[in-house]
């Protein structure tokens, strides 16, 4: 009888530790979107409850290869502002991966300005469309941001749970870079934030 019994406890020990597991990474995006929303610098007070997302999903956590890029010319990134009509970058390199087992690339931007700073020369920008886009995520796109030292052994992982808003999905008189048709993916991109849900603020 006590060996069932202790059989029944390493049973349900075993069973706990796996669901725990199970569960890791779910709550690990819901404590980031959680963050997200008490932290965002546009969306204050009340209007934080027009946040939405989508549920959080390990298949997109992607493992990408990334080419680092050859090409030292500027792209001239349109923006969704009048006072900065386009932003200065450079094409940092390219990840190629598989979605939905269709294979996708996106190219990886580095702002020209921010190259210069010491304390931001590491962060690096994924704007991106998908099939989303203007009809269950913003119209303009969404970002994903990684460092360099992110990308090791010329592999790096991006979530897309983590793909955000740019400010002008909140509010008018942003210069919000707006993603470049090389960066489209043409699968439904069910992961990170959705269209906020109240018009934009004038």
């Amino acid at each position: 009888m006590r060996l069932i019994y202790s059989t029944l406890i390493l049973f349900f020990i075993s069973f706990a530790g796996t669901a725990q597991k199970r569960n890791a990474y779910p709550d690990s995006i819901v404590a980031y979107q959680k963050n997200y929303t008490t932290t965002h610098e546009v969306v204050k007070g009340n209007d934080k409850k027009f946040f939405r997302f989508f549920p959080a999903d390990k298949k997109f956590l992607v493992q990408c290869r990334f080419q680092r890029s050859t090409d030292s010319s500027v792209v001239r990134m349109n923006t969704s502002g009048k006072t900065i009509p386009q932003k200065d970058y450079f094409r940092y390199g390219k990840l190629i991966f598989k979605l939905h087992d269709t294979a996708l690339q996106l190219t990886v931007y580095q702002s020209r300005s921010l190259r210069q700073n010491p304390q931001y020369k590491d962060y690096l920008f994924i704007p991106f469309t998908d099939i989303t886009t203007g009809e269950e995520t913003y119209g303009s796109g969404r970002y994903i941001d990684i460092l360099t030292t992110d990308i090791k052994n010329n592999t790096v992982t991006i979530d897309f749970n983590k793909a955000y808003n740019p400010y002008c999905a909140y509010s008018e008189g942003y210069n919000c870079p707006i993603p470049p048709a090389e960066n489209y993916l043409p699968v439904a991109v069910k992961a990170g934030e959705k269209t906020f849900a109240k018009p934009v603020a004038h």
